[in-house]
C-alpha cells in the first residue's frame, strides 16, 4: 500500500508564526514548484499559468481563455465564481514571490489579475459580480507597485523605484478616488518613497521639480505635494 503521510516532509519544515514562510523546490522534470507552509500542512503551487496547474477548457488559466477567446456575452455568476476562485490562487501565488523577492513573476501575476478584475467588472451579468472583485485592487496595485520598486533597488536603480511607486499612488488615486489619501495601500507606497528620497542623486532634484511644475499645471495637487515633499527631503 502507497504511504502518502507527509509528516516526515512537516518535521523537516517548522511552521513559523508570524512570517509567511516559502521555498521553492524542483519536481522530477526540473521545473520550478513554490512551497507555502501554513499550520496544517503544505500548499504547493506552479510557478506559471495557473497555481493549481489544472486545465481550464484546454487553456492554462481561464484568464488565458477569455484573453483568446474573447466574451461572447456576459459572464454568469457560476463563471465569475470560478474566475474569483482563480484570483485567489494566484493572489496567494504573488504574496508568496513576493515574500522570496521574486518581483518579476510577482508582477506577472499582480498583473494578471488585475485584468481578471475588469473582466468580472466589465462583463458579469450580475452587479454583485462585477463588484465582488473592486475591494482587493487597490491591494493588488499597491503589491505590484512594490514589487516593481524592489526589483529596482536590487538593480540600484532609485530612480526606477521613485516612478514605479508614482505609478502605483496615481493608479491608487484612479481607482479609490477622494478617500486614497487615507488608505493603508498609500500610506505605504509613501513610506516606501520617503525611504528612497534620500537615496536620490542630486541631478533628480531638476527633474522632480520639472514633475512638479507639470503636476500644477495639470491641477494634480496630490501629486504636486507628494513632489514637494520629496524636494524637500533631498534638501534636507
Amino acid at each position: 500500500m502507497q504511504n502518502n503521510d507527509i509528516s516526515n516532509i512537516l518535521k523537516a519544515w517548522s511552521y513559523e508564526q508570524g512570517t509567511l514562510n516559502v521555498r521553492i523546490i524542483e519536481a522530477d522534470d526540473e521545473r520550478e514548484l513554490i512551497q507555502l507552509r501554513i499550520e496544517l500542512g503544505v500548499i504547493q503551487m506552479e510557478m506559471d499559468d495557473r497555481p493549481d496547474g489544472v486545465s481550464q477548457e484546454g487553456y492554462p488559466s481561464l484568464l488565458a481563455l477569455f484573453k483568446d477567446c474573447g466574451v461572447d456575452g456576459n459572464l454568469d455568476p457560476a463563471m465569475c465564481r470560478r474566475l474569483r476562485e482563480e484570483g485567489v490562487q494566484r493572489s496567494h501565488r504573488s504574496a508568496a514571490l513576493f515574500a522570496i523577492g521574486r518581483w518579476k513573476e510577482a508582477i506577472r501575476d499582480c498583473s494578471d489579475n488585475l485584468e481578471l478584475f475588469d473582466l468580472c467588472h466589465h462583463h458579469a451579468d450580475e452587479h454583485q459580480d462585477r463588484s465582488a472583485l473592486e475591494q482587493f485592487r487597490g491591494s493588488v496595485i499597491a503589491l505590484r507597485a512594490r514589487a516593481a520598486a524592489e526589483w529596482a533597488i536590487e538593480e540600484d536603480s532609485v530612480s526606477r523605484a521613485m516612478a514605479a511607486l508614482d505609478q502605483g499612488l496615481e493608479q491608487l488615486q484612479e481607482t479609490l478616488g477622494d478617500d486614497w489619501e487615507q488608505s493603508n495601500e498609500t500610506h505605504l507606497l509613501l513610506g516606501m518613497k520617503e525611504a528612497l528620497v534620500p537615496r536620490l542623486p542630486r541631478s533628480e532634484r531638476a527633474d522632480l521639480k520639472e514633475r512638479l511644475a507639470a503636476a500644477i499645471e495639470n491641477e494634480n495637487y496630490e501629486l504636486a505635494a507628494i513632489l514637494r515633499d520629496e524636494i524637500r527631503l533631498l534638501r534636507e
